[in-house]
């Protein structure tokens, strides 16, 4: 299968791609035309996504797939020149398309008060945050581009998110103190300072396992996050080593097996990953995750 582009290339062509990819979520930051490892990883994450095989260069059946979702990008979107589009929600909005839109912000870190299904002071920071983070034009007001992109990285919200009917977190047996972003829907929940990850549904713990960080010089990012895609024998294109069961949530960054952590333990650190040493514990783990699953990393 011939390469239309691949790591290495730049230009405009490049430039349009991470447009596309960003559209859909699988791109942050801002369009360089150079086809680099941040890329690559949105195209493997793409490709993985939709069942193609995962080459890290976009091939023709890639392109057609990523244009058949996506728009083409403006000239000032492939240039960074951020233009806000026709205002679909702001302050003073009220209804169940601002609770929808409190509730998908809460799945993901930006809003923090109840859903009240007011556009007030609160929600407008909240999508001020997130469009700040995403390289979107910092209005405070929601337009397409930014629905789309909240859209791309939630789920439709539940009932009782959109009422704030918090579930009551079950009793866990070895004593893990779960985040309260975990207690909503389906959550790998990694804490750093218990060196663990529990797999919890709507605040019910389904599984502990116990795993290892990135070092000080490749530190594990915390934050909110989903899964973008899996690859049950994956092996790192970056240190050509073996990452079974890698569950990929920010970047290269993924929950995967580590036989090192099996033989090691904590004497060592992975490049950032979150490492498993269970392999039958993270085997089922693996097959329960789904793409979209809600990823949490903190310290506490």
């Amino acid at each position: 299968m011939a390469a239309l582009l691949s790591p290495g290339d730049s230009g405009d062509r490049v430039r349009e791609l991470q447009h596309r990819l960003l559209q859909i979520g699988w791109f942050e930051g801002k369009i360089s035309g150079d086809f680099d490892d941040k890329t690559r990883l949105g195209v493997e994450g793409f490709q993985a996504k939709r069942g193609l095989p995962v080459l890290g260069f976009v091939d023709q059946v890639t392109m057609d797939n990523l244009n058949s979702m996506t728009r083409q990008p403006t000239e000032d979107e492939m240039n960074n020149v951020l233009k806000p589009g026709p205002t679909l929600m702001a302050k003073g909005d009220k209804g169940d398309n601002v609770k929808e839109l409190q509730a998908r912000l809460k799945q993901i870190g930006w809003y923090g008060p109840d859903v009240n299904g007011e556009y007030d002071d609160a929600t407008a920071e909240s999508v001020k945050g997130f469009q700040g983070k995403r390289q979107l034009p910092v209005t405070g007001e929601v337009d397409q581009r930014t629905l789309d992109r909240i859209n791309s990285m939630t789920r439709k919200p539940t009932q009782d998110e959109m009422n704030n009917v918090k579930p009551t977190q079950k009793p866990e047996e070895n004593g893990m103190t779960l985040d309260d972003r975990c207690l909503q829907g389906r959550v790998l929940c990694i804490s750093k300072a218990q060196r663990k990850l529990a797999w919890v549904i709507d605040g019910r713990v389904q599984m502990t396992l116990a795993v290892r960080f990135g070092s000080d010089e490749t530190p594990t990012r915390n934050g909110v996050f989903s899964v973008g895609w899996k690859s049950r024998d994956h092996v790192s294109t970056i240190y050509h080593t073996p990452m079974p069961y890698a569950m990929f949530f920010s970047g290269g960054q993924a929950v995967h097996y580590s036989a090192d952590f099996a033989k090691n333990g904590y004497n060592g650190a992975s490049h950032g990953c979150v490492n498993v040493r269970d392999k039958g514990a993270i085997a089922s783990l693996f097959d329960q995750v789904q793409p979209g699953d809600k990823v949490v990393v903190y310290t506490d």
